[in-house]
């Protein structure tokens, strides 16, 4: 349409960079505004014809999403991770080129939906930061003991009944009020995160999926809870290859001089692609859980523990054969939820994998 306009935003804590280019790929407007809402919508309903937006996703990505999506017929929130450019940076050159990007259509988005799930997003990555924070404080507590030469195996030295004894062998005065400072964090810590627990999963009874995904062995109420706000809905993958590289178990494989001439005519070279590992640019979350899931099934009785000793049974590598089991879970997961069926050992079936 000639209406057509595309918009670049740098968006900053006080002002936003913004670039206009026409149909005809011009830049017709450039601004700086206030990154406030009444100045952002008031610059919106100021222009005309059919708009794009793009912007990178960062701090103000979800509010910004939420603000312009009824008002723009394409918003594009884009990884900036792939924009990367060589030369001169600044917020105008920036602005030129996210709306660049846009009009030649060169974005990678990044997903922005779900608002039926915010809820239980926000309150996972409370789980998982807390978890996180929890599982720091026990590694430094561990730590003093093993700086000062003090065995501290297992899981007592966390236990408050046995704090004293612990505390005890200790002889270093500034030191020991480390560790003591280390226990209450610990001690606040823990709480804390039994009440975001409970909350999580009391929101995760919300929604039907969660019925489906506990269905799915080693699947837990947490994991499950943990799926929904992660994935927040497998529509948004086409198929299961979108999700695994989401998840951190796509291939990546690099090949050159893929075409030789034999006899007058190119024909596709047989020389073997290099497999250069895992994709690196994932959900780290969604990985990880695969990953415990994965390695819990792999030693439970069940399907996923007979079809990853199946795997070994013909040779491959114990780490490989769980890699491919939190791969055709991740699958089964895709499957059960964006199908609203029940779990079946069937999906095990290598056409599934």
């Amino acid at each position: 349409m000639t209406s057509a306009k595309y918009i670049g935003m740098d968006v900053h804590k006080e002002s936003i960079s913004i670039a206009v280019r026409s149909a005809a790929g011009k830049i017709v407007m450039e601004c700086v505004i206030e990154t406030k809402a009444n100045v952002i919508l008031d610059f919106i309903h100021g222009l005309r014809g059919e708009l794009q937006i793009t912007f990178e996703e960062g701090t103000w990505a979800t509010w910004l999403y939420d603000l312009l999506k009824p008002h723009v017929a394409k918003l594009v929130v884009c990884d900036p991770r792939k924009n990367s450019r060589q030369g001169n940076k600044n917020d105008r050159i920036d602005a030129r080129e996210l709306s660049d990007r846009l009009y030649m259509n060169k974005l990678s988005s990044v997903y922005h939906g779900g608002a039926g799930v915010r809820t239980l997003r926000e309150l996972a990555r409370s789980y998982l930061t807390i978890s996180k924070d929890l599982a720091r404080v026990m590694s430094r507590v561990k730590a003093i003991y093993r700086s000062w030469g003090i065995p501290c195996a297992g899981k007592q030295v966390y236990a408050p009944r046995h704090r004293a004894e612990w505390l005890a062998k200790i002889s270093e005065v500034g030191v020991l009020r480390r560790a003591e400072f280390y226990y209450q964090q610990l001690d606040a810590l823990r709480p804390l995160r039994q009440e975001v627990r409970r909350e999580l999963l009391a929101e995760s009874k919300k929604h039907p999926a969660t019925k489906l995904l506990r269905q799915i062995p080693s699947i837990g109420p947490i994991r499950a809870a943990l799926l929904i706000a992660l994935i927040q809905t497998p529509h948004r993958f086409r198929s299961k290859r979108p999700l695994w590289k989401y998840s951190g178990f796509g291939i990546e494989m690099h090949s050159s001089a893929d075409y030789r001439k034999v006899e007058g005519q190119l024909q596709r070279s047989r020389k073997q692609v290099s497999v250069r590992g895992l994709n690196r640019d994932c959900n780290h979350d969604l990985k990880n859980l695969f990953k415990s899931a994965a390695t819990i099934a792999s030693v439970k009785p069940g399907p996923f523990q007979e079809f990853y000793a199946a795997l070994v049974a013909k040779g491959m590598r114990p780490e490989m054969a769980r890699l491919t089991l939190a791969r055709k879970m991740a699958t089964i997961v895709w499957i059960v939820w964006k199908r609203g069926v029940s779990f079946d050992a069937k999906y095990l079936k290598p056409q599934t994998a």
